[in-house]
């Protein structure tokens, strides 16, 4: 299925759908369509990555925070995601994605994103994300928590996604990685 017509059905979904907090995990629905098939007749890998910001879209047009967003001028991007497969969803599957904000540190947010059939879980996924401006740089720490009305402290980022975002870091320009 064209990621336009997901797109649209998404958006009216989300219309009449109850709003959620930023801390609220949220599901998407989703069937298996021929397109989103590999040669091996299983939903090919890249096709869970774009699921996955549909998944993302949803949480921000249901908190509200799309909408503010656009109103300020900035724009989530990906800076880096991992993801494991456990079982393979094939044609006419019905499923659902979890996603949810697992917290912030000084720079990132990170969300967990689950493919599921009932309580079978066929991918999990990390996704590191920054918030950019329109009219450039990036949206800092605070201006995020004011945004989101704060960052609860229950929430801690597993050590583990630090540890990931560290060694998936960028050299600095003339430097080479290692």
């Amino acid at each position: 299925m064209n990621m336009y017509i997901r797109l649209f059905l998404l958006w009216l979904r989300t219309r009449s759908a109850p709003t959620v907090g930023i801390w609220d995990k949220v599901t998407t629905p989703f069937i298996v369509v021929p397109t989103d098939l590999d040669p091996l007749l299983h939903m090919n890998n890249g096709k869970y990555l774009t699921l996955m910001d549909l998944g993302r879209l949803e949480l921000m047009q249901r908190t509200g925070l799309w909408r503010e967003l656009s109103r300020r001028g900035w724009y989530p991007v990906v800076a880096g995601q991992t993801i494991s497969y456990r079982r393979s969803l094939k044609l006419g599957q019905r499923f659902e994605l979890d996603t949810q904000v697992l917290g912030f540190d000084d720079k990132w947010g990170y969300l967990e994103q689950t493919f599921r059939i009932g309580d079978d879980v066929y991918a999990h996924a990390h996704v590191r994300s920054r918030f950019l401006k329109k009219s450039g740089g990036s949206v800092d720490d605070g201006e995020l928590a004011d945004l989101v009305g704060g960052f609860p402290e229950h929430l801690e980022v597993p050590s583990w996604l630090l540890d990931w975002t560290e060694a998936t870091k960028f050299p600095s320009r003339g430097q080479r990685r290692r």
